[in-house]
């Protein structure tokens, strides 16, 4: 029984670990397209400087709600399940963000997006086929 119960208990550690990684990255990036001068937001991605800028601040609040969502769920212990429909979320949001990169011809700068839709795929699968997403 010991056994089995530690791959379930790393298993759980990692999701958290890999959970906590990309809302702390999702946080990063809402802030930034939240609270930077689009001049300066421009500088380090381009595209933010040639869309409306109402565009930048709603990719913002929702990567921010995406974050929020893989952490809030299991950690308030209010509807755990939410957590992997946030990642799924998180992987449309990633899946958009690369269409619209390689529709830019910007389609060298879609590693980012491809690793996030991964570690949200992970965290989807891990947290869905899981009995209890609660921390241990």
């Amino acid at each position: 029984m010991t056994d089995q119960h530690k791959p379930s208990k790393l298993l759980n550690i990692i999701l958290w670990v890999t959970q906590v990684l990309l809302a702390a990255t999702l946080i990063w990036a809402a802030a930034m397209k939240l609270f930077q001068p689009i001049e300066k937001l421009s500088a380090m991605w381009p595209w933010a400087g040639q869309v409306p800028v109402a565009l930048v601040k709603f990719t913002g609040i929702i990567d921010l709600l995406g974050a929020l969502g893989l952490l809030l769920p299991a950690l308030l212990r209010i509807r755990p399940k939410l957590t992997p429909i946030a990642a799924v979320a998180i992987i449309v949001l990633m899946v958009s963000a690369s269409i619209f990169h390689i529709a830019r011809g910007e389609a060298s700068v879609i590693g980012v997006n491809i690793i996030f839709a991964l570690m949200a795929a992970f965290i989807a699968w891990g947290r869905w086929s899981k009995a209890s997403i609660l921390p241990q």
